[in-house]
């Protein structure tokens, strides 16, 4: 694994402490990371931009790694207004002399790029996101009874949302196991966690693109932490579709480019592909200029691909930086 020399720190905004990691100078680009993750699933972009003229710039997500101040026995502090709340007053903060950055976001960070973009699209000038793709409030039915109707009570997402049951799991499982059997998850399916056994006992063969070292950075963090912040996004859910009820209907109006892998569990849920491919995305994403699908790939892209993502992200922003 290559030696990183970022800068790290901490920005105070909207009442928690913010880990933030950057480099370079130039056109700022916001990193979004998802879950299990860190700044640090952004360890390949944020050298690659920065050595092509940007400011990277990847924050730790409240509730995540070196971020602080976030009560995690509520999770309404973890609804996704007050995730965007962090991230506007983040750039606020430390780009002021920007009115609009790019943004990239990935699975839950993916989630959260969405809503920023709906709740202030003049603070985007581009977005690249990645796995999940854009998904409009339906009105009638609050999102984890439709998820139980339609995947049932193992479903990942509705075994995340009774506090301290995963919590527990996990630790019998042990955090560096958890976090080694999800990095390398390939299975195109739905991820089901029953009831003590969710994961099996054979030994995770890490893949070429994740170092033991990599995992042991992940690992100490989570160990420190617990998952109980990046649990608190599953179950803020319904109170997220409660919140957005003024967003109903809305659309995402800035540029976007968005890419999955074949095998990530997002694209291979029902109706997935047809909604990504074949234009219904692009009606609620008017401005979607790109759709990639990487062949052969999993969930966690940006870090298994890192040379393309790094090219496609930089293609797309090259279009809007004024030189």
């Amino acid at each position: 694994m290559e030696e990183y020399d970022f800068d790290h720190k901490i920005v105070e905004v909207n009442g928690i402490n913010m880990h933030v990691v950057e480099k370079g100078q130039g056109p700022f680009v916001l990193f979004i990371h998802g879950f299990p993750e860190l700044w640090y699933s952004w360890r390949h972009q944020i050298s690659f931009m920065a050595k092509h003229g940007y400011r990277a710039v990847a924050p730790d997500l409240r509730g995540y790694g070196d971020t602080t101040g976030v009560p995690k026995d509520d999770p309404s502090k973890f609804s996704s207004l007050r995730v965007v709340g962090d991230l506007v007053e983040l750039l606020n903060t430390i780009v002021p002399e920007e009115d609009k950055v790019f943004v990239v976001g990935h699975d839950w960070g993916a989630i959260i790029a969405w809503n920023l973009c709906l709740l202030r699209p003049d603070k985007v000038k581009a977005l690249v996101n990645m796995s999940v793709p854009f998904s409009p409030r339906n009105p009638k039915r609050k999102p984890i009874e439709s998820l139980k109707a339609i995947y049932g009570d193992d479903y990942y997402i509705v075994r995340f949302q009774e506090p301290g049951v995963m919590e527990a799991e996990f630790a019998k499982t042990g955090t560096k196991k958890v976090l080694e059997k999800f990095l390398t998850f390939r299975n195109p399916g739905p991820l089901y966690l029953p009831k003590g056994k969710h994961f099996d006992d054979s030994p995770v063969i890490l893949p070429s693109w994740l170092s033991q070292k990599e995992v042991d950075y992940f690992a100490s963090k989570y160990e420190q932490t617990g998952f109980t912040g990046g649990f608190n996004y599953y179950r803020a859910l319904d109170l997220n579709w409660e919140l957005t009820a003024a967003w109903s209907g809305a659309k995402v109006k800035v540029p976007v480019k968005f890419i999955v892998g074949d095998l990530d569990l997002t694209y291979n849920s029902p109706g997935a592909k047809d909604y990504i491919n074949k234009g219904e995305m692009k009606k609620n994403v008017p401005l979607l200029e790109k759709v990639v699908i990487l062949e052969n790939v999993g969930h966690f892209l940006q870090q298994e691909k890192p040379d393309e993502i790094n090219k496609h992200i930089h293609d797309f922003f090259k279009g809007f930086s004024s030189t």
